[in-house]
């Protein structure tokens, strides 16, 4: 593997660049779709089964200081087993996207100022994305969506986990060997009658 694939690995496997200075005045609309050679990857890289679909829409516009607001909609279909059965299930991802994206030479003083606003604001530091050499890749974000939205513990919908029925030995605490080594309060009271009647009276 060449620098030049190894790169585009190490951003991604689904890529789909838009160049910032071509977004018409008007904004711009785009529907995308993994093929399966990237959702394959994609499913490796997040430990699932499988991806059998994935695709974004996205509406672009352009907003003041080289910013880019990005709203769409990511949808997947994921393979995943279940955590209680194992069996294979499949699961649906609707996400809704809203992000606003700044030239990268800008983002820390833009994510100050998102701090340092209303609570109200719709513009905060979670919602702000960086612009890397006047280009956004639709297809990485899509994939950052989709990554988010996955369950980590999916399980089928009539899934009920039942703990395995153990009865509670009373013997099995971690005070049972504190116990065994004290005293028997009984055993004492006998020993010491015994000493009591072996001990010969004075002057016997």
């Amino acid at each position: 593997m060449n620098r030049t694939s190894a790169a585009a690995d190490a951003r991604g496997p689904w890529r789909v660049l838009v160049t910032v200075a071509q977004i018409p005045e008007g904004g711009l609309h785009r529907d995308i779709a993994a093929d399966q050679r990237a959702r394959q990857a994609m499913a490796e890289a997040a430990g699932l089964r499988d991806i059998s679909t994935a695709h974004a829409s996205f509406d672009l516009a352009l907003r003041s200081g080289g910013r880019v607001h990005v709203t769409g909609r990511v949808q997947a279909r994921i393979g995943q087993t279940c955590v209680v059965t194992l069996d294979p299930i499949e699961n649906e991802i609707d996400e809704v996207v809203d992000l606003t994206f700044v030239p990268s030479e800008h983002l820390p003083q833009v994510v100050h100022s998102a701090d340092d606003g209303p609570d109200n604001s719709a513009e905060t530091a979670d919602t702000l994305e960086p612009i890397e050499n006047g280009i956004i890749d639709l297809g990485r974000l899509a994939t950052d969506v989709l990554y988010l939205a996955i369950d980590p513990y999916p399980r089928k919908a009539d899934a009920v986990f039942e703990p395995p029925a153990v009865l509670a030995d009373p013997e099995d605490h971690p005070f049972a060997a504190l116990k065994a080594l004290r005293p028997d309060p009984d055993a004492s009271e006998a020993g010491k009658s015994e000493g009591k009647s072996e001990r010969k009276p004075k002057g016997a």
